[in-house]
């Protein structure tokens, strides 16, 4: 499983945001990536005790992509 983002990739994707026109745009775009690194790390916790480890491994990569999707959303707006 690859590594949750590091602190130096979080300032990049918020100097990204604070540099964005739209702040509409912006605050949209955070609350995608806040509610989809919640849920990863929530799964990597493994606060839901009700998964097996095969179900836990597939709403984790599931979490990560989409992690990785918002993040790489922002990205794209430099």
């Amino acid at each position: 499983m690859n590594d949750l983002i590091d602190n130096n990739e979080l300032n990049e994707i918020l100097e990204i945001l604070e540099s964005l026109e739209d702040e509409h745009q912006a605050a949209k775009l955070l609350k995608e990536f806040n509610d989809a690194s919640k849920e990863h790390g929530q799964l990597i916790l493994d606060m839901d005790q009700t998964l097996s480890h095969g179900e836990w491994k597939k709403k984790c990569d599931t979490a990560k992509s989409r992690v990785d999707d918002v993040v790489s959303r922002i990205r794209s707006l430099r």
